[in-house]
């Protein structure tokens, strides 16, 4: 094998940091840098990446060096970053994370790639979770850890000939990379760009895989598979794979999943039917892997859960409980909030979107959508908008949003991080379950653990 040196651009973001991890535990040299270790932020992310001896840099160009074979740079970062200038202008290869996590799908044995708008992190760490348990030598690669494994991505590092899980995003174009053994839509729905623009990379993803999970559903998914041969499962009767649900809460989520002949009984410890569906899919790729269903009903009743998705971060003495969610698009805000109402009689919600681009897009159907998820009694605020860095048109805010919806809701509107804190305080009664949403902003778990702290 050929030692390579990596640069990882923008290391610390939750796709990046495994795959960076992945190079170094196969002997390559890497190196990165992120914007955030530069304002001191994400230190939980660097300390691991040091541990696995990656040297971290400043984000500001002076790293990268003819000495670098491959520079991979994320999505997230913007596409003229000093860094990126500095590696065009010594002619270095210069490679999307997609592509890299691509490159890695395509040569295991097999490959598995997760796909759809809404749930990948999810199915994907609840797969590595009955790998790595079951003892079963295979790569995962998440966007999200397990819930007390620390605040990056998901990685278990396995042979280079063996299985690899990885989540395929749609969120940049390059789902037609991928060209997996195990593929499998989860759903696709409006994220990122409109459904129309999405079936091209979704329908030429189902093309090139071997075979081919989707779930019935979703009406989109439910059309590639009729269209390339694929195995459904979902609570529909006519699904391949068929989910019989028992309880969607509050606490856990039961079901019992019938396929092949055998019958599995999902109980799955965190609620809502989106974490019945995510954990169909999980067992239906393990049993592909070779896991045996008494494995995976075992496994996955004390599976942890995924950090920040619907992570109950504490619950206090009156009964209030303090839920943390990465939930950033309108499917997403659905089921987080549906979940919580199913367990509580009143929610208070806060959501900070995560970005001036994605709040533009996401603005009409935010305008429609929010008052038809909100019971008379719930209370919901809008946080102002996640601001990353970089040169981006701030045309918008969280106060435009809040007051896009009817006078009649109330809506909230918080400036800042101790703003929310003041305002949820101020909210939250006895046996409310309190529901703190947003994507990519390292400090809103801090915000969920400072909530809980006050009430």
């Amino acid at each position: 094998m050929t030692i390579l040196r990596y640069h990882f651009s923008g290391v610390a973001g939750a796709g990046m940091g495994p795959l960076a991890c992945l190079m170094r535990s196969r002997g390559h040299a890497v190196q990165g840098s992120d914007r955030a270790f530069d304002q001191g932020k994400k230190e939980e992310v660097a300390g691991p990446l040091r541990r696995l001896g990656i040297e971290l840099g400043p984000h500001d160009g002076s790293a990268v060096t003819a000495a670098i074979n491959r520079f991979v740079y994320s999505a997230a970062v913007e596409a003229d970053t000093p860094e990126m200038r500095a590696a065009r202008a010594l002619g270095i290869d210069c490679v999307p994370r997609p592509r890299l996590l691509a490159e890695v799908v395509n040569c295991a044995t097999p490959g598995v790639a997760v796909a759809g708008t809404s749930g990948k992190s999810t199915i994907v760490g609840m797969l590595g979770w009955l790998l790595r348990e079951a003892r079963v030598p295979s790569t995962v690669l998440g966007g999200a850890a397990l819930v007390g494994e620390g605040a990056g991505g998901f990685f278990v590092a396995g042979p280079a000939e063996g299985p690899a899980v990885a989540e395929a995003c749609e969120s940049d174009g390059t789902l037609v990379g991928y060209r997996p053994e195990i593929g499998l839509v989860h759903n696709i729905s409006r994220d990122h760009d409109e459904v129309h623009g999405l079936r091209h990379q979704f329908s030429a993803f189902a093309k090139n895989c071997t075979r081919l999970f989707v779930n019935e559903e979703c009406p989109e998914a439910v059309a590639l598979g009729r269209q390339f041969k694929a195995t459904t499962y979902g609570t529909p009767p006519s699904a391949d794979a068929r989910l019989r649900v028992t309880s969607v809460g509050p606490h856990r989520a039961t079901g019992v999943l019938r396929y092949l002949g055998r019958a599995l009984t999902l109980d799955v410890p965190q609620p809502g039917l989106h974490n019945l569906e995510n954990a169909t899919a999980a067992a239906l790729v393990a049993f592909e892997l070779g896991v045996a269903t008494s494995t995976v009903e075992l496994l996955m009743a004390r599976f942890p859960g995924v950090a920040r998705r619907f992570e109950v971060v504490g619950t206090t003495a009156s009964s209030i409980r303090v839920v943390d969610d990465y939930a950033h698009n309108g499917e997403k805000l659905r089921a987080a909030i549906s979940t919580a109402q199913a367990g509580a009689p009143r929610v208070v919600v806060l959501f900070q979107p995560h970005g001036f681009g994605p709040a533009r897009f996401l603005r009409p159907e935010l305008k429609a959508l929010i008052p038809t998820l909100l019971r008379p009694q719930d209370r919901f605020a809008y946080g102002e908008i996640f601001y990353a860095g970089g040169t981006v048109a701030q045309d918008i805010s969280g106060k435009a949003l809040a007051d896009d919806l009817p006078p009649a809701m109330r809506c909230g509107y918080a400036a800042d991080h101790e703003a929310a804190r003041q305002w949820i305080v101020s909210e939250a009664r006895p046996g409310d379950t309190v529901l703190i949403m947003g994507a990519r902003d390292p400090d809103l778990p801090r915000l969920a653990r400072a909530v809980l702290g006050a009430l």
